[in-house]
């Protein structure tokens, strides 16, 4: 069954809005008109899946198609990977009851842990329950984060994968490579028992199904029971079980026992609109998200503030902990206003590294991702230029950025190029190229000072649409020399826009931005060093593609002027009216003739050097 907008209203708006979506892991959560919650999904790539709900011509089935014509609105909320959005998933959805997530419930589209009815049981993923005695949780709406979620506890507890029926095949063959390095415990060799392997999916499945941390507390009582026992192979196998669970629950964000509630706000901003998240975990579980635009731009400590101060003066209850992403210099005051309110301590702070800074850092994650879908940019974007921003001490993320690069052949040649980057896009309809006019041998600062003087006085005097925008902040290839060439002429002409060189190392690739008197190391700042690095690779193809193509336009004239008769008017002309090598070949004597304004006889003399080009 085909949606059409007969059958929801909202569809374009729809179909607009997930245009924008992200690419990121997550999940979604559908409403309707009276933003009920009515259903919640899952996907590796939010935005493939939750386009496949109002893209024209797609097939529902009739219970999903009920389901398309009900959203009004949806929300959604990223994730650092597909297994902790199908975490998530569940738990929402234990949380909300959506009605359409019940009814669905049975569709053969879901997925289950399937644990098999055999005497060594095994952990695989299953499309639709059987009546075959087997053990099924669930049910998930991902089959793909079913198998991630298998895969991963088969490798964290050692379980076989292969085709071998045990006990049948214990000892018949040699084990296999999975054994020799150690993803398996080699129940093959028949040095495991069967209580003892049963024991151990156990702790596999209450790996699934409650957690690592509580996976981590009961091996760590059954290790110290086994070394209490002298049984020190098996405490062993406990400590390694017990790294290895560790070791995959790193990076996990969604569940967190030591979590009990807390909420987690974090600020993003473009040049447009900032945006604050809160990350709401309660019972040791990510339980809700909530967007918030703050309106006009200001400095993002104050932004912070000031929201917090909203937004918890609404709030019936307050958490007792608020993890914030920085510090600010009111911290203590609107502590002190959260707890007079909330009837109990409330602890605001800001975490300088471990697992808390990995929760700041997805809420500020999601706060970006909000911006993005709503602006069209991408959350690397949105990131990048904030980044950058603070690293450069700016006011504000920067929507307009030109930088400069000088390019020639020795003292040949000479010429520059400019581009612009557009909220962290190349916008090349304002790229701009300039040929050196006042410097005539090579001396890049007074040709950086030729370009920049020309560049604003085009501003100054409206001459060039392509000029008429202030940029807000200028880039120049170059290092600190660079700068203090152009920087006093710039105050001098009454331009105060921020200005920064690019340094290059000995490989020729970015390495920090100059200032006048030293440099900024953008190491730390990824996003920031790599939309440096985008923009001078930018400037300096395009302006070594002008300087070569310029440098093959003068060697075409100087072949042309070989020619008696021919001088470098006439040369230019022909080159200005062919355009291309390509177009001066296929012209014939006549044409020659008649654009170069000579006779036939040296119209032919020119045909036979413009063939030999």
């Amino acid at each position: 069954m085909y949606i059409t907008e007969n059958d929801n209203p909202r569809i374009e708006f729809l179909r607009d809005k997930t245009h924008k979506l992200t690419d990121s892991p997550g999940c979604y959560i559908m409403k309707n008109k009276t933003h009920e919650i009515i259903y919640i999904g899952k996907a590796k790539n939010l935005k493939n899946r939750v386009s496949s709900y109002f893209r024209a011509g797609q097939d529902h089935l009739p219970k999903v198609w009920k389901m398309v014509q009900n959203v009004y609105d949806y929300e959604f909320i990223v994730t650092d990977s597909e297994f902790e959005a199908l975490v998530l998933e569940c738990s929402l959805i234990k949380q909300y009851k959506p009605k359409y997530n019940i009814l669905l419930k049975d569709d053969k589209g879901y997925s289950y842990i399937k644990v098999t009815n055999e005497e060594y049981p095994r952990l695989q993923a299953a499309l639709q329950k059987e009546e075959d005695g087997a053990r099924y949780i669930g049910p998930y709406t991902s089959s793909f984060a079913v198998r991630q979620a298998v895969t991963e506890a088969n490798k964290v507890f050692m379980l076989p994968t292969c085709s071998r029926v045990f006990p049948r095949d214990i000892k018949k063959q040699r084990p296999c490579l999975n054994q020799h390095i150690k993803l398996c415990m080699g129940v093959c060799t028949g040095r495991i028992s069967k209580n003892e392997y049963n024991h151990i999916v156990d702790q596999a499945v209450n790996f699934i199904t409650s957690g690592s941390q509580d996976s981590v507390k009961r091996l760590t009582k059954e290790m110290n029971e086994a070394a209490e026992n002298l049984e020190f192979e098996k405490a062993a196998k406990l400590r390694d079980r017990i790294n290895a669970i560790n070791k995959a629950a790193e990076s996990q964000k969604i569940i967190d026992e030591k979590i009990k509630d807390m909420d987690i706000v974090a600020v993003a901003q473009n040049a447009q609109m900032a945006c604050a998240s809160v990350l709401m975990y309660r019972g040791g579980r990510l339980f809700d998200k909530s967007d918030h635009f703050l309106g006009e731009k200001m400095e993002s400590s104050q932004m912070l503030e000031q929201f917090l101060m909203q937004y918890y003066s609404s709030r019936d209850k307050i958490v007792k902990e608020i993890l914030i992403e920085e510090d600010f210099e009111n911290r203590e005051i609107v502590q002190q206003y959260l707890q007079q309110k909330a009837g109990h301590t409330v602890r605001l702070f800001a975490p300088q590294r471990g697992s808390l800074v990995r929760l700041t850092q997805l809420a500020k994650s999601n706060a970006a991702e909000f911006i993005s879908n709503k602006t069209g940019r991408t959350k690397r974007e949105v990131t990048a230029l904030e980044e950058l921003s603070k690293a450069l001490g700016l006011e504000k993320p920067p929507r307009f950025i030109e930088c400069y690069d000088i390019s020639n052949l020795a003292s040949t040649n000479m010429v520059a190029g400019m581009v612009v980057f557009e909220n962290g896009r190349p916008c090349k309809k304002y790229y701009k190229r300039f040929s050196i006019k006042t410097v005539e041998e090579q001396n890049d600062y007074e040709c950086m000072r030729e370009v920049l003087r020309r560049r604003f006085e085009n501003y100054f005097e409206k001459t060039d649409e392509g000029f008429s925008i202030m940029p807000d902040l200028i880039l120049l290839d170059g290092g600190k020399g660079h700068v203090n060439a152009v920087e006093p002429m710039l105050r001098e002409m009454g331009v105060n826009c921020p200005l920064f060189g690019l340094v290059k190392d000995s490989c020729h690739r970015t390495r920090a931005v100059a200032t006048g008197d030293g440099e900024i190391a953008l190491s730390k700042n990824r996003s920031a060093f790599n939309l440096a690095t985008a923009i001078q690779n930018e400037v300096h193809r395009y302006a070594i593609t002008y300087q070569a193509k310029k440098h093959r336009k003068n060697a075409y004239q100087l072949e042309l002027t070989k020619v008696r008769g021919v001088g470098k008017k006439k040369a230019v002309k022909l080159l200005t009216t062919f355009k291309t090598k390509e177009a001066l070949k296929a012209a014939t004597t006549q044409e020659l003739a008649k654009t170069a304004g000579v006779n036939p006889e040296t119209a032919a003399q020119l045909k036979a050097i413009i063939d030999e080009m």
